[in-house]
């Protein structure tokens, strides 16, 4: 096994389990679920990556058809509408109904089963529109970046800024750079695109957590009313 083949098995194995881990984490504490579960569909999708992968199968491999359909279910909604949502439960206390979870999803799977169907006839479109919405998201997660550094959690600040922008080069280079040297496979790009996307996950759960620890201390300070029978 040649040593780029090495990274990228590992960097899969990296985002497999920052995935599954901090999926149930989201859920089990949190009760987040469109974080949680989207967590965990990027980490089904890496464990189909990996055994694709490891097993040389080819593009006719029903494998190959799942792993596009995780990829364009993720990059058009899951890791865009779906990020933002589940976040914004600790950046604007917006709880999504059960109904709100379960109608995202189905948006999210109709528009990955869209671009895996119809992807080819629209071309350059899908790449650019993928592009967009990525930028969109990228917006919101500066912001969320400078609530954490207005909190106080500049560590994670930074450190969601960082992932956030890393994942902003992977989205923009994905269907219109090829690195140089790099393969048929691509491996050099999924090396790093793994690596970050991982990394992204790993961040955000632990941004999330200390958005989410500081609105409960901010809750549990007495508000104006009780200091002033405190004072009394």
């Amino acid at each position: 096994m040649e040593l780029r083949e090495l990274l990228f098995l590992l960097a899969d194995v990296w985002m497999i389990v920052v995935g599954f881990t901090f999926g149930w984490k989201f859920i089990r504490n949190y009760g987040n679920y469109l974080l949680g579960l989207e967590w965990i569909i990027v980490a089904t999708s890496g464990s189909n990556f990996f055994l694709y992968a490891a097993l040389g199968a080819t593009e006719e491999s029903p494998m190959y058809t799942l792993a596009f359909f995780f990829d364009q279910f993720s990059r058009s909604v899951g890791i865009t509408l779906i990020l933002v949502l589940g976040l914004m439960r600790v950046t604007h206390r917006y709880k999504p109904s059960v109904r709100t979870d379960v109608g995202v999803f189905a948006f999210a799977t109709a528009v990955g089963l869209a671009l895996l169907l119809f992807g080819e006839r629209l071309g350059v479109g899908v790449a650019v529109f993928l592009i967009a919405v990525n930028v969109l998201t990228t917006l919101f997660l500066i912001s969320f970046s400078k609530r954490l550094w207005a909190i106080g959690a500049k560590g994670w600040a930074v450190g969601a800024g960082l992932a956030t922008a890393a994942g902003c080069v992977i989205a923009s280079t994905y269907d219109f750079v090829h690195i140089p040297g790099d393969d048929e496979a691509h491996t050099l790009f999924y090396i790093g695109a793994l690596s970050t996307w991982g990394l992204q996950m790993f961040t955000y759960y632990f941004a999330y957590r200390a958005l989410h620890r500081h609105n409960e201390s901010v809750d549990a300070e007495p508000g104006p009313l009780e200091r002033s029978r405190t004072a009394a």
